[in-house]
C-alpha cells in the first residue's frame, strides 16, 4: 500500500496541513505535562532552558516536514509498526504523568511521534526525522544529583578563567571557589550563569545549526559538534566577565537588574555567532590546504 502525494503545491500544503494538525493535536495531549514543567522545574534556574528548546524543537519538526514533503511524493505507511509505538509511547504518558516522572513523560512523545510518522508516511522516513525526535531528548529535566556534579565543575572553570581574565586587564578582582569579588562587590557564579541550563540550550541550537546546514562531510559536522562545549565555555566567561564589569561601574542593581537578564540573550548570540566562526573558518582551511575532497564526503 502507497501513499501518494499531488506533484503540485496544493496537494503539498494540504498534506502538510493535515500533518500539522496531528502534529498539533499530539502536543495538546501533552500539554498537562508541559504546564507542570513551565510551573516546577522549568521555572528554576538550572532547567531554565526546558522553554527555548521545546520551541526550536517544534520548528525544527515542521521545517523537517516541510524538506521531506518538497523532495518526496510517495510514501508507504507502516501501522504495523507504527501502533506499537504509540501504545509504547502511551503508556510510559500514563505512568510519567500520573507518577510526575518526566522523563517518561519526554519520552512517550518521541515514541508517540515516531508511530503518526510511520503511520501517516512509513518506517524509511521516520529515519529520517532521527534528529527531530532526537532534539526533544533536551528536554528531559536531569535530576539535581546530575545537575549538581555536572555544574560545579564547570562554574570553578568559568570563575577561574574569568578571574584570570578580568585581572590581566587590570582590574582589582580575586576569587574564592566560584564566588569573585571585583572592587566592593562580591559576585557568585550560579548555575544560571555557568551551568547546565546554558551548556544544554547552546548544545541544542549548535546541533540544530549542524543539522539544518546539513554539510555532507561527516567528519565536519562531528567537528563542529565537538567544538560547541568549548564555545559554550567562551561564551559563558564571555558572560560572567561581562556582569561583573556591569557591577563594578554601574552598581549591584544594574549586575542583577535588566543587564543581567540580557546578557543571557547575549550570551546565545555569541555562541552561535562563535559557531558561524569556527564553521566558516573550518571551510576555509580546508580550501586552503586543499582538501575539498573532504568537504563533500559523506
Amino acid at each position: 500500500m502507497s501513499l501518494s502525494i499531488e506533484s503540485g503545491s496544493g496537494g503539498t500544503s494540504s498534506k502538510l496541513l493535515g500533518y500539522i494538525a496531528v502534529i498539533l493535536s499530539v502536543l495538546i495531549l501533552f500539554v498537562p505535562v508541559f504546564y507542570d514543567l513551565f510551573v516546577t522545574v522549568w521555572n528554576t534556574d538550572t532547567q531554565s532552558h526546558g522553554p527555548i528548546v521545546l520551541a526550536i524543537g517544534v520548528w525544527f519538526f515542521y521545517f523537517k516536514t516541510k524538506q521531506i514533503l518538497e523532495k518526496q511524493s510517495n510514501f508507504k505507511p507502516n501501522a504495523y509498526l507504527g501502533w506499537p509505538f504509540i501504545f509504547l509511547g502511551g503508556a510510559l504518558y500514563l505512568v510519567g504523568y500520573s507518577q510526575s516522572v518526566y522523563i517518561l513523560s519526554i519520552l512517550s512523545l518521541v515514541f508517540i511521534l515516531c508511530g503518526f510518522i510511520c503511520i501517516i508516511f512509513s518506517a524509511e522516513t521516520a529515519l529520517k526525522y532521527w534528529f527531530a525526535l532526537f532534539f526533544f531528548v533536551f528536554l528531559i529535566p536531569w535530576p539535581a544529583s546530575v545537575i549538581d556534579t555536572i555544574t560545579q565543575p564547570m562554574k570553578i572553570a568559568v570563575s577561574f578563567a574569568a578571574d584570570h581574565l578580568l585581572y590581566a586587564l587590570d582590574y582589582p578582582i580575586a576569587r574564592s571557589g566560584v564566588i569573585l569579588q571585583i572592587g566592593q562587590y562580591k559576585l557568585l557564579v550560579a548555575d544560571a550563569c555557568a551551568g547546565l541550563n546554558s551548556l544544554f540550550t547552546l548544545e541544542a541550537i549548535g546541533l540544530l545549526y549542524i543539522n539544518v546546514i546539513n554539510h555532507q562531510a561527516f567528519w565536519r559536522n562531528v567537528l563542529l559538534a565537538v567544538l560547541i562545549v568549548p564555545v559554550s565555555f567562551i561564551s559563558n566567561v564571555l558572560r560572567v566577565c561581562t556582569l561583573a564589569l556591569i557591577t563594578f561601574h554601574m552598581g549591584d542593581a544594574a549586575g542583577q537588574g535588566f543587564l543581567h537578564n540580557f546578557s543571557g540573550m547575549v550570551l546565545f548570540m555569541t555562541a552561535l555567532i562563535l559557531i558561524i566562526v569556527i564553521d566558516s573558518l573550518i571551510q576555509k582551511l580546508a580550501e586552503k590546504f586543499k582538501i575539498n575532497s573532504l568537504l563533500s564526503q559523506d
